[in-house]
């Protein structure tokens, strides 16, 4: 514990070496006119608007209030009616979804079963084979319009999450005309959907600003007029902007930030457990970490109890695969490798590894992952390995280097699980050939993987699951460290504020007084 104090030291604290109890009590956070708008602080930009071309827990935030899927998943995690008012399965292979009639896109486009169809062509299609997104919906084959109202969802095979995949990400509803009008590309930058906020201004790593959608099908929602998302990867710069007004919602609060905040009276700390795991995951293509032994030996090595306790100051939930205790598939029979370095030490000795330098690879505005990466280095020089830490800008990281196998030997990887479902992370993370999986392949996990997917009986697929994970826990592709419980914080003039457990900010029923 010691050491990871050390670690942190003069990281008190975030990416941009600013301390943040400097600015404590520097301000009452008062805020000045800003009549019905609420602005918030994030810290990424996703970079591209379109549903089909991004995976990101950034695009997520805003986009939740631009774009609507077919289902809705509530802020309590309940799946339910979202542009379609009910379905049904006509036989195995055949959903049947009944449209909710009078709604329209932002630019006055009707919502009808010709923009569904549209929107999952273009998806499945040639499109949608650019980016991240088709994989997790190749169970459809293909889309059928019945009438004005009514769509038919083909399938070529079960798929057991396939409701909470049409909540969002990809499956949600774009506008066909408006796109054939104007081209994807103008599309990626001025996204038009049906949701209760239209964006209105995109400055790009600047700001978002959304307006109210004032034919939104729900009656008396939104309540606000305008939310400014502005981008500030710093999170001392967030934290300062909150603590002067300038911003009045602030996601993603660093622990060192905690007891700032709560020393200020007008400022509120939520805090709310999630899905989204965190791990450093290995590019097995790379020597020594090819080597199971020398991956096994990193996982022994590090203390990540400590890491949770010290760094995080236990805002954490320990993980032994890559998935939260909130995810279906969630082995409570695995625990995570324990803290043993004699074991690391003779597993590295073993496998001729001695002295071998890594890379690691993270994201230089998460400032909590810096400290966690400078712990892990010490405890691999304890165990005869030495490491370079490399800070990269967010995007790069996640968009570029990962996918083209340029991220090191180890690299931070953050995953939403936002389905709750384990298929969502483990499919995208180990079958052979996936957008983020340069290098990982295993015949028994590519079998598991194909078996779940095969069958909506949820028994079945928890036992698939259990073997998927022991195997995985086995071949260590990963150190996997811990579940999040995110951080935000607001001013107290924010009210009917629940943090998302997924990132997925909803904002329609929010005031600000």
């Amino acid at each position: 514990m010691m050491l990871l104090a050390a670690c942190g030291g003069d990281e008190g604290a975030d990416a941009d070496g600013g301390n943040t109890e400097d600015t404590v009590g520097e301000s009452d956070a008062e805020v000045e006119g800003r009549d019905n708008e609420l602005v918030i602080g994030v810290p990424g930009d996703p970079q591209n608007w379109d549903p089909i071309a991004t995976f990101l827990l950034d695009w997520s935030t805003i986009a939740t209030s631009v774009f609507e899927g077919l289902t809705d998943r509530n802020l309590d995690l309940e799946v339910g009616p979202g542009l379609a008012t009910d379905w049904e399965y006509l036989d195995d292979h055949t959903l049947q979804f009944e449209l909710r009639e009078g709604v329209e896109f932002h630019n006055g486009e009707p919502f009808n079963a010709e923009a569904v169809k549209y929107t999952f062509d273009r998806l499945l299609g040639e499109e949608g084979a650019q980016g991240p997104q088709q994989e997790n919906y190749t169970s459809i084959d293909y889309v059928e319009v019945v009438d004005d109202y009514t769509v038919n969802f083909h399938l070529l095979e079960n798929d057991p999450v396939l409701l909470t995949k049409l909540s969002g990400y990809g499956a949600v509803i774009v506008p066909p005309g408006y796109i054939e009008e104007h081209g994807a590309e103008h599309f990626s930058t001025n996204p038009v959907g049906t949701g209760p906020f239209k964006m209105t201004e995109y400055d790009r790593d600047n700001k978002v600003v959304l307006e109210k959608n004032e034919n939104y099908w729900k009656e008396d929602e939104p309540q606000l007029d305008t939310v400014t998302f502005r981008i500030i990867p710093e999170g001392s710069t967030r934290l300062a902007e909150l603590q002067t007004g300038g911003i009045d919602i602030m996601k993603r609060v660093e622990v060192s930030q905690v007891s700032a905040i709560e020393e200020e009276e007008l400022l509120n700390l939520y805090e709310v457990e999630t899905p989204t795991a965190f791990s450093l995951r290995f590019d097995v293509s790379k020597e020594p970490v090819d080597d199971v032994r020398v991956r096994q030996a990193i996982n022994y090595a590090i203390d990540k109890q400590a890491i949770i306790d010290e760094i995080l100051d236990g805002y954490g939930v320990p993980i032994s695969t890559f998935q939260s205790e909130l995810s279906f598939g969630y082995n409570p029979d695995l625990e995570q490798y324990a803290y043993d370095p004699d074991k690391a030490r003779e597993l590295i000795e073993e496998a001729g590894a001695e002295g071998s330098v890594l890379d690691i690879y993270v994201p230089g505005n998460d400032g909590n992952f810096r400290e966690i990466a400078q712990a892990v280095a010490f405890y691999l020089e304890e165990a005869g390995l030495s490491a370079n830490i490399e800070s990269v800008d967010s995007n790069t990281l996640t968009s570029d280097l990962i996918p083209g196998a340029d991220a090191g030997h180890m690299y931070r990887q953050g995953w939403g699980g936002w389905t709750l479902d384990f298929d969502n992370t483990a499919y995208l993370m180990y079958a052979e050939g996936e957008f983020w999986n340069p290098s990982f392949y295993d015949e028994e996990v590519q079998r598991l993987l194909e078996a779940q997917r095969s069958t909506v009986d949820q028994e079945e697929r928890e036992q698939i699951f259990m073997e998927l994970t022991e195997r995985l826990y086995e071949l260590a592709p990963e150190v996997n460290i811990y579940a999040s419980i995110d951080l935000y914080a607001a001013n107290e003039r924010v009210q009917n504020f629940q943090p998302p457990h997924e990132d997925r900010l909803r904002l329609e029923e929010v005031t600000v007084e």
